[in-house]
């Protein structure tokens, strides 16, 4: 859940009039190209409206541990179900993304959903275009499988009853900007760490976006790169700490606009290192959004670990993955293994999408697990990375 998401405040905007047409997607041809500049789609008559978010004042208790088992566990490790029959498959970069052609997810099969868990798992994030057959019940349904659904305690859901286990993300052409009101690095979140069991499968489904060109994309930052990309000290120095997750700054957020509080706020200790059940391999948990303190240590040293994880997070360019959207694709990703940060500057297109996320096991720190990096480089016979920044040399892209 982004920090930033609100019901849109109703400010109307002064745009052009010649602003306000629609173009279909072939816009960006010579003759209609203006740097910086996409038309707007109308929604006079807009079909997703009962999808469209609202704050209903439930009030629930609190959550308590469920059992669970990852179906990862039990896909092919070549998910060969899942693959059979793809038009074409790649991956972003050799860290995290992964794009699939020919697949339709509200069709798969067991064997499929569970090679989709495993291939989620060791990619981070997998990207799929062109789902309009997926609906908001099939979304949930393939949620179910990995998992029961998280019900978040202070974010939209939508207007249509019975959906209270889907989260909003709504944005309009009347809602106000704020990007003055996050740091960048702030944004970089992983869902609703601060419950006993954090999600782990996750899908967001883009109903209504700006067009291509018009921004609205979404970042990925894989946690198991973040762990390569420390020395093995700070490695072994993070492996014995835990951090506190706090639901406190979204309690707060949603009483000073007025809105409910559906399940009281908690804080919760985790671990800072994790170790994923289905590829065995370690990945830092934390996130900005939601990592108030590093339990055990002095403040000064709290805050210090606090601030070189964020930069680790939101400055190293070879862990993130960046997603431009199309209408009805699909991202599905590890919520264990991967942070994630909306982008601003959209405005005022409107960007809608729907989330579903399953819980997962309780975080569990494995000295057993092993590196991504040094796995799979060994895998494939290649040297382990160089971590001594002692040396000089002379930087060059």
């Amino acid at each position: 859940m982004a920090p930033s998401l609100e019901e849109p405040t109703r400010v109307i905007h002064s745009w052009p009039v010649e602003f306000k047409s629609f173009y279909p997607v072939k816009q960006a041809a010579a003759s209609t190209y203006e740097p910086g500049r996409t038309l707007v789609e109308p929604h006079e008559a807009y079909e997703h409206d009962d999808l469209r978010p609202t704050f209903p004042d439930f009030h629930w208790g609190p959550l308590t541990e469920v059992p669970y088992f990852d179906k990862g566990l039990l896909g092919h490790p070549q998910f060969k179900n899942l693959l059979d029959g793809v038009t074409d498959i790649f991956d972003y970069n050799p860290k995290i993304g992964t794009e699939i052609h020919g697949i339709h997810l509200a069709r798969l099969t067991d064997d499929q959903k569970n090679d989709l868990a495993r291939l989620i798992a060791t990619r981070g994030v997998v990207f799929f275009r062109d789902q309009d057959d997926f609906d908001i019940e099939a979304q949930r349904e393939l949620g179910m499988y990995f998992g029961k659904l998280h019900k978040h305690a202070t974010t939209s859901v939508p207007r249509k009853p019975g959906l209270e286990d889907v989260h909003v993300v709504y944005t309009d052409e009347n809602s106000k900007d704020q990007r003055a009101m996050f740091a960048p690095t702030f944004l970089w979140h992983s869902d609703v760490t601060y419950e006993l069991q954090p999600p782990s499968y996750t899908s967001l489904k883009l109903l209504t976006g700006p067009p291509r060109g018009g921004g609205g994309d979404t970042l990925w930052a894989s946690q198991y790169a973040a762990y390569d990309a420390l020395s093995p000290f700070m490695q072994q120095y993070l492996e014995n700490l835990s951090a506190l997750h706090s639901a406190d700054i979204q309690a707060e957020g949603s009483r000073a606009l007025g809105r409910p509080v559906r399940r009281d706020p908690i804080i919760t200790t985790h671990p800072l290192i994790r170790t994923n059940p289905v590829t065995g391999w370690k990945s830092l948990f934390f996130n900005p959004g939601f990592v108030t303190k590093i339990v055990g240590i002095p403040k000064v040293e709290s805050d210090a670990v606090i601030r070189y994880l964020n930069e680790v997070i939101a400055t190293t360019q070879e862990i993130h993955v960046r997603y431009q959207w199309r209408k009805n694709d699909v991202a599905f990703w590890d919520n264990r293994v991967c942070n994630h940060s909306a982008s601003y500057g959209f405005a005022p297109h409107r960007r809608h999408a729907v989330r579903v996320a399953s819980h997962a096991e309780r975080p569990v720190f494995d000295p057993a697990g092993k590196s991504q990096e040094e796995d799979l480089n060994a895998r494939s016979g290649l040297p382990q990375v160089n971590k001594d920044g002692s040396g000089k040399s002379n930087y060059n892209d």
